[in-house]
């Protein structure tokens, strides 16, 4: 049986910590540097990664690297800033980017990284940290079929891979996600409010709409942890959503496209981000309505 690839991990925060368990479950090297903080990295050295001291180290350590951060200016800095993992990776080796970004941007790097004979593939995930630590997340998936059959193995120990076109493609179907949970969101929160006001049961509005044609994930799944249980912690932050719905807006407008419902969703998002709210769980976006309401 062929040896595992070594592989390299930048990014281990509340996602990648629990996917580097996952690689290891699956009895992959891993080898992890810190970006932010040292705690998570120093909980998976403890449990048999093994520690590097720059991404330009990981990089050298490793067949293919994986990167999962918040946003394209961060997968710039781990591969490209000072000591940055392109640096240390070797003609033939693989950089695997995990976290939601632009698809132009992914297109961008992927072109830098081919300079050096190094190959790209975008794989943006959603299922959040519970189903990173289960190894079950959904990954969406744009690289060449060539490279997708290399690093499949590798994907599959983390959730379920499906290869959906070129480079840039698997952000491009991660951002129609939450391109998705964005309105949805807003007219769950416009709806029961609009119920709440009219003195209805939301229970049992939610039990009867999840049996009728409006029923949707969300309302179903989603806000009965988080808003109508009363809390709006943890969850998915308000601003992270709003990073991606401008992504999405970003590249729907590089292709001339109009995007007026996702433009509005923004909007209301950021107004209630700049009330104070960016930390919270998205659903908080119903304290907007409440607030319209007068509760």
């Amino acid at each position: 049986m062929d040896a595992l690839p070594s592989l390299g991990f930048l990014g281990l925060g509340a996602m990648g910590e629990p996917m580097v368990r996952s690689l290891r479950k699956a009895g992959y090297p891993v080898t992890v540097a810190a970006h932010r903080s040292r705690a998570s990295l120093e909980r998976l050295v403890a449990e048999g990664a093994q520690e590097a001291a720059s991404p330009e180290a990981v990089g050298a350590a490793s067949a293919i690297v994986i990167t999962c951060v918040p946003d394209a200016p961060q997968v710039e800095e781990v591969l490209f800033g000072d000591r940055g993992a392109a640096k240390g990776l070797r003609s033939g080796s693989v950089v695997i980017d995990m976290s939601t970004i632009s698809p132009i941007a992914s297109q961008r790097f992927a072109e830098r990284l081919a300079a050096g004979g190094v190959d790209f593939v975008d794989a943006p995930v959603s299922g959040g940290p519970a189903r990173a630590a289960t190894g079950t997340l959904t990954i969406m998936v744009g690289a060449k079929p060539a490279v997708f059959e290399r690093v499949e193995p590798v994907l599959k120990a983390m959730g379920t891979p499906t290869l959906l076109g070129g480079i840039g493609m698997g952000e491009t179907v991660k951002l129609v996600n939450q391109v998705i949970i964005a309105s949805v969101m807003i007219a769950n929160a416009e709806a029961l409010v609009f119920a709440k006001r009219a003195g209805a049961d939301l229970d049992a509005v939610r039990k009867v709409i999840a049996t009728a044609t409006g029923s949707n994930y969300l309302l179903d799944q989603w806000l009965p942890k988080t808003w109508l249980s009363g809390t709006f912690k943890g969850g998915f932050a308000m601003d992270l959503l709003r990073k991606d719905v401008a992504a999405a807006l970003d590249a729907a407008r590089a292709n001339k496209h109009a995007m007026p419902l996702t433009g509005l969703a923004y909007q209301l998002y950021t107004a209630q981000s700049a009330g104070g709210d960016g930390a919270l769980d998205y659903s908080a976006i119903a304290k907007a309505y409440e607030r319209i309401a007068g509760d």
